[in-house]
């Protein structure tokens, strides 16, 4: 066993000990921005994993990289556009990729295992709880999982559309410690580097701080999906959930120990300081809402500001169709989602009771098995619109 060097230094406070860690490496890196799995990288980031582990850290690696192996393997110059194709170079690549990485694991004596998702497998919480278990299990027994979006059978209903996404969903999924974004820049800059000589890395993004500022033009590649708008609204996502998170440059992978020696290295996005339950976590970042329930002002004021639960007194109006126990999103007057949680009736019956007390319910429905619509124990106050990028910097 060897011994953790305990970070030191400003990013200290906020890294801690990492002791389980989330490692996104997307094709971009893993391509040397060329087409084709580039295989010292590979090699490299399988070391770096590998002595990461050693250290009696519990490493997890979301990497994308089916499409472009199968795209070396058809001969592809550039990354398919059409759904069908692409979901052809996934089959085809998945094998390549996993024996690429089987292959960069070995000399270092590293045990890998695959794991493919779609966003379905997250939205639905027995599913959500079955794939952390097997991932709880993998780390059990000192084996590497390589996460991946199931890219042969994602539908545009069900695609995370790029694993920066799928590495923050990962993130909370595991209760990772620290979720570290490795791309082909060293960071988060003030605009692309690529295009901009004068462009400055960003070291430090804070939760007051006006996170859509620092989303920097997208160039991408013909490998690559996610641009640098996405890692930043990953990189949100998990520090609102409370996991620290850093964007860094994934040529060199052993920026992975460097960031976890507490060293300055690439963009840190503080977290917020509350953790997020792990229900509450899968409320905000994973479920998918069935239906709406629009609330009025004060009501909206004693949820976020009181965490107080959801009464039939401060409902409005319902959208779509959702049953007792679905998820719902919580709107505002203004059709804003500001929150998400468990729904106590179905809309026909919120509908009848809406505007009225609790002691109402049961003349109404003719049984009264609970007093609030949404209690707050399952109910998450949203710190940013889900999905999307704070522009008010709240986080």
């Amino acid at each position: 066993m060897t011994s953790r060097k305990i970070p030191t230094g400003r990013r200290a406070e906020w890294l801690g000990t990492p002791r389980r860690i989330v490692v996104k490496v997307g094709s971009g890196v893993l391509s040397q921005g060329g087409v084709g799995l580039h295989r010292p990288t590979l090699q490299s980031l399988a070391g770096c994993l590998a002595r990461v582990q050693a250290q009696e850290v519990e490493p997890i690696l979301v990497s994308s990289g089916a499409i472009l192996a199968g795209m070396e393997a058809l001969g592809l110059t550039e990354r398919p556009r059409e759904l069908p194709l692409k979901q052809a170079a996934a089959a085809v690549g998945q094998s390549h990729l996993m024996r690429a990485y089987e292959e960069a694991f070995q000399p270092c004596g590293g045990r890998v295992a695959q794991i493919l998702l779609t966003q379905e497998d997250l939205r639905h919480r027995s599913r959500y709880l079955n794939a952390r278990n097997t991932l709880f299990t993998l780390l059990g027994l000192r084996v590497i999982p390589i996460v991946n979006e199931n890219d042969t059978v994602a539908v545009r209903e069900i695609q995370f559309g790029d694993n920066d996404t799928l590495s923050a969903l990962v993130a909370h999924l595991v209760q990772a410690d620290l979720l570290v974004i490795l791309t082909d820049t060293e960071g988060v800059f003030t605009a692309d580097p690529h295009r901009d000589p004068s462009a400055r890395l960003i070291p430090l993004v804070r939760p007051q701080d006006a996170i859509a500022s620092f989303c920097a033009e997208d160039t991408g590649s013909a490998a690559s999906i996610g641009g640098m708008t996405s890692k930043v609204r990953a990189a949100h996502r998990a520090a609102v959930a409370g996991i620290p998170t850093v964007v860094a440059g994934g040529r060199v992978a052993e920026s992975v120990e460097a960031i976890l020696r507490g060293e300055e290295v690439g963009t840190l996005f503080i977290p917020s300081r509350a953790r997020m339950q792990s229900r509450k976590r899968w409320l905000a970042f994973a479920s998918l809402p069935r239906g709406g329930i629009v609330v009025d002002a004060g009501a909206r004021g004693a949820l976020v500001l009181g965490g107080k639960s959801l009464l039939p007194s401060g409902v409005r109006a319902t959208q779509k169709t959702f049953r007792a126990g679905d998820v719902v999103s919580l709107v505002d007057l203004a059709g804003q989602e500001f929150g998400r949680g468990l729904a106590n009736y179905s809309r026909d019956e919120v509908e009848k009771i809406k505007g009225l007390k609790s002691d109402e319910i049961a003349g109404i429905l003719g049984a009264k098995p609970y007093d609030e619509v949404v209690h707050r124990d399952n109910l998450v106050i949203l710190e940013a619109p889900a999905g999307a990028i704070s522009k008010r910097g709240d986080a």
